[in-house]
């Protein structure tokens, strides 16, 4: 008998559905939200109001593209957290009643656990133990991987993620959400050292990003009073400098996380993962280090229910259902 799972992804800002069988993904269906474009970053109301509009259809077609009837499935696996409350009700709530209705099990999902076990949708697959640079919107974490569901934190951010840092200072730059995107894009064409900004050092592996973006403000604030358009006349410049500066960051905290652990297979996970600067730099950094880099493909970096759909297949094989009384938990911790 297969083990087939349907899996719902509904944190932020995108819905989505995927089927797996036996572990093997079938499909991976993403509806995306574009009614945050105008507001510069996501209004929790809307995106709950979306997912609400987007869910059932995104499921159905999972269900029938995978070839697979809903009676054949053995369990449904959901996002529990972390994630904005309103969104994630919305897929949990329809996750309970969609089990409830089949008789079948139920398999909460740590989002964070699930971007990186996307690692495990496609070879090459990494080798444990591993560490995982998990970068996004909403979190920026070093995680020592020891099994598929074995995972310790062993650092993270103090206060802003880097995904955040990226969309933050785009804003600065008069760029339109999502502008993390579109500083990589400029940053190919400008001078990485043209603009230094200050390279903050927290203590241990844990990182800091809230006061880059202090710099960026006082530094366009100053250079705007001289020449209004500075930002226009240097823009690929300052996407450079701000993604050079960023990424120096993190591969500081991630070098020193592998020595200090003795490990050289190293995973980068998350929306940030996207980031062609980082898989870059990435890469040098492996062929100095003689690292093992691990790196999903782009449809598997950001939001989906195919990282979940992989979280609940090695969670059946070993048992861990949930109950039905299981609730949203919008900060959940690895």
């Amino acid at each position: 008998m297969k083990i087939n799972i349907l899996a719902i992804e509904s944190s932020c800002d995108e819905t989505s559905a995927a089927v797996i069988s036996d572990g093997k993904i079938l499909n991976n269906i993403i509806a995306t939200q574009s009614v945050h474009e105008k507001y510069g970053g996501v209004v929790p109301e809307l995106a709950s109001r979306a997912h609400q509009q987007h869910l059932i259809p995104v499921i159905h077609e999972a269900i029938e593209s995978s070839g697979i009837s809903k009676n054949d499935l053995s369990a449904v696996a959901f996002t529990r957290g972390p994630g904005l409350m309103g969104a994630l009700l919305v897929g949990v709530s329809f996750a309970k009643s969609f089990a409830y209705s089949l008789g079948i099990p139920l398999i909460e999902v740590n989002h964070m656990q699930a971007h990186i076990l996307a690692h495990f949708i496609e070879d090459p697959k990494p080798k444990f133990p591993f560490i995982c640079l998990t970068v996004s919107g909403g979190h920026t974490q070093l995680v020592l991987v020891k099994d598929h569901l074995v995972m310790e934190v062993i650092g993270e951010t103090m206060d802003d993620a880097v995904g955040e840092a990226f969309d933050k200072t785009a804003k600065l730059l008069g760029l339109p959400y999502p502008g993390g995107p579109l500083i990589d894009k400029y940053a190919k064409e400008g001078n990485p050292k043209a603009f230094p900004f200050p390279v903050s050092d927290m203590p241990g592996l844990s990182y800091s990003f809230s006061g880059i973006k202090t710099a960026v403000l006082y530094f366009l604030r100053d250079q705007l009073k001289s020449n209004p358009n500075f930002i226009e006349e240097n823009l690929t410049d300052l996407c450079a400098s701000i993604q050079f500066t960023l990424i120096k960051m993190l591969m500081q905290k991630l070098k020193k996380a592998a020595a200090a652990h003795k490990i050289n297979h190293i995973a980068i996970a998350g929306g940030v993962s996207a980031n062609s600067g980082l898989r870059a730099e990435l890469q040098l950094l492996a062929k100095k280090h003689g690292w093992s880099v691990y790196i999903p493909k782009f449809e598997y970096c950001t939001d989906n229910a195919a990282m979940i759909a992989m979280v609940g297949h090695y969670k059946y094989l070993k048992g861990e259902f949930c109950a039905m009384d299981v609730v949203p938990e919008a900060r959940m911790k690895i």
